[in-house]
């Protein structure tokens, strides 16, 4: 095992540091660690939780510890770290301050135990910010921000080259009330990174998005970042489309079902953006439609649907807000916001007469196709633009081998997750602005 691991640590760190023809590289890990207060240790009885056996979590996670400083990454995003045990948080602090770690960590709101933490390596980047956010939502999820700048020789195109980095872990869809509001949490973040970016006045950068996001490729998350601009590394490594969806896991979850919810997500600095709004208003309304056409209605069929009782040609907005209350998209302390829905009439409202027909329906609900930007196409910025530097995915690997072919070896036992690390090289690229 330790010898894949090697091809990914001495790809990404010996080889092109030794190697002058090789441009310098940076990689990235991100892994849940499955917290101890989770992990059963029986099946029988589900109340015995590994974290009243102290030698079996202290046993595992030196284990995931020594894995992460063989394998030495620039960047390691960790989930269900187990914030609320102080013994766990110092050995985590002391192994990797002692490897050359910077490390970062955040607990859930409510003191639900576990959280997350960043770590960088000092020898790859100088920290100039960091920032936590708190989504104070039914799931408690937080997330964090660290904004770095590479060292030398990693900077090679720019003295101060910089990188956001977003570490996160969102809410499990226990049922579909929920899948909205991990809609609303990835929303969150981009807003977020939006509005530092502006505070503090930066010019387009690479970001990288970390985590386990507790949805697949078919998912409403996957897809509203897509539109974003945002490419999957690993995908990108592997040259996998979006329609690739199960040629490789990195989870079993706890009813025993297998499946990729495990990214890193990068976004060049060269890629044309939609306005955050309007991709947020199309991931809504691609759910709304999936919801629509799950009840096998036809347009014609939905159209009247969610005119409800009115008698014109078109629906009000006391229609639509009944469609959407009826969707199960509100009605309860999980579902859209009111400004949510008052934002999303307006972008269905496409002449703004208060009225949504059937033209309008059509264009902007049932016949939408969410816009991702793929490799090579005009999502890049081309000419003769201001030069900048993003990064290109130069390899990926997941660990343990078995799930890069879609399975799950039952001989793992570090987690219930699998460990992702991508390598990237830096390039030059033009520079990209906002689109609507």
């Amino acid at each position: 095992m330790k010898g894949r691991i090697s091809k990914i640590g001495s790809y990404a760190i010996s080889s092109s540091i030794k190697d002058q023809q090789q441009q310098p590289c940076i990689s990235c890990t991100t892994f849940n660690i499955l917290a101890p207060i989770y992990k059963r240790l029986s099946q029988k009885d589900q109340s015995i939780r590994e974290s009243d056996n102290r030698a079996y979590w202290l046993g595992r996670n030196h284990r995931i510890l020594d894995w992460l400083l063989y394998e030495r990454s620039s960047i390691i995003c960790l989930q269900e770290f187990w914030v609320g045990n102080e013994e766990l948080v110092n050995l985590y602090e002391k192994r990797l301050g002692d490897a050359g770690y910077l490390s970062y960590k955040l607990g859930r709101t409510n003191n639900r135990g576990d959280g997350l933490l960043t770590a960088v390596h000092k020898d790859y980047f100088r920290v100039v910010n960091s920032r936590d956010l708190l989504f104070n939502d039914c799931g408690d999820r937080v997330a964090q921000l660290l904004h770095v700048e590479l060292a030398a020789p990693y900077s090679q195109y720019d003295a101060h080259q910089e990188v956001l980095i977003v570490n996160t872990h969102l809410l499990f869809p226990h049922d579909s009330t929920l899948s909205i509001v991990r809609l609303q949490q990835v929303y969150k973040i981009l807003q977020y990174v939006e509005s530092y970016q502006k505070e503090v006045n930066l010019s387009p950068m690479p970001i990288i998005l970390c985590g386990d996001w507790n949805g697949s490729k078919r998912g409403h998350v996957y897809k509203f970042l897509r539109s974003q601009g945002f490419v999957s590394s690993y995908d990108t490594a592997h040259r996998y489309t979006d329609s690739d969806a199960h040629k490789w896991v990195s989870h079993r979850n706890h009813r025993g079902n297998i499946c990729a919810v495990d990214f890193i997500w990068l976004l060049n600095p060269n890629r044309y953006r939609k306005l955050l709004k309007t991709s947020w208003s199309e991931a809504v309304f691609g759910m709304f439609r999936y919801l629509l056409r799950r009840a096998s209605l036809t347009a014609e069929d939905a159209f009247a649907f969610m005119k409800t009782d009115n008698d014109g040609d078109y629906i009000t907005f006391l229609g639509f807000c009944e469609t959407l209350r009826q969707l199960n998209l509100t009605g309860h302390c999980n579902g859209l916001t009111t400004k949510e829905i008052k934002d999303l009439w307006i972008q269905a409202d496409i002449d703004g007469n208060g009225l949504v027909d059937y033209k309008e329906f059509h264009q902007r609900i049932w016949n939408q196709t969410w816009s991702e930007q793929r490799e090579g196409e005009d999502g890049e910025a081309k000419g003769n633009q201001e030069q900048t530097v993003g990064f290109s995915v130069k390899n990926a690997v997941l660990f343990p081998p078995e799930v890069e072919k879609g399975m799950w070896p039952e001989n793992y036992s570090l987690s219930d997750h699998a460990r992702l690390t991508v390598v990237f090289s830096p390039i030059r690229m033009p520079r990209s602005q906002l689109v609507s």
